[in-house]
């Protein structure tokens, strides 16, 4: 539990990609929906993007829902200004809070695989003034 928070705050709220080697394994995938991410790049560029596209976000809440041997099961709920466009989705300037739930499983002491589910890209399109 202490190293996903470690994650959270190193890599979301600070920005700090140097966390990226010793905290995520080298064969690292995150499943988000149908589709796959991975490895090391994705990550970097992943928190670079919503850090971009949310210079101001941070970690509001971490909730820890079940563990075993070596998988996490988690939410995190965020905050922060939408002021760049992200995945298309033109920037509001308007205050975005969402959840993410989070399953994380651990090989050798590292992050080597996430099953995300967030409501980001929803939210940012609530905040998407109509025309």
């Amino acid at each position: 539990m202490e190293k996903i928070r470690y994650a959270i705050e190193e890599l979301i709220e600070k920005g700090n990609l140097g966390i990226v080697d010793k905290t995520f394994a080298t064969d690292y995938i995150a499943h988000a929906g149908e589709k796959e991410y991975s490895g090391h790049s994705f990550i970097k560029r992943f928190a670079n993007q919503l850090r971009t596209a949310i210079p101001d976000i941070r970690v509001v809440e971490v909730r820890f829902l079940s563990q075993d041997v070596n998988t996490i099961a988690w939410q995190r709920t965020l905050t922060g200004t939408h002021k760049v466009e992200m995945q298309g989705i033109p920037p509001s300037g308007k205050k975005v809070k969402w959840v993410d739930m989070v399953v994380t499983r651990f090989k050798n002491e590292k992050i080597a695989e996430e099953w995300v589910v967030s409501e980001l890209m929803g939210e940012l399109l609530l905040k998407v003034p109509r025309v």
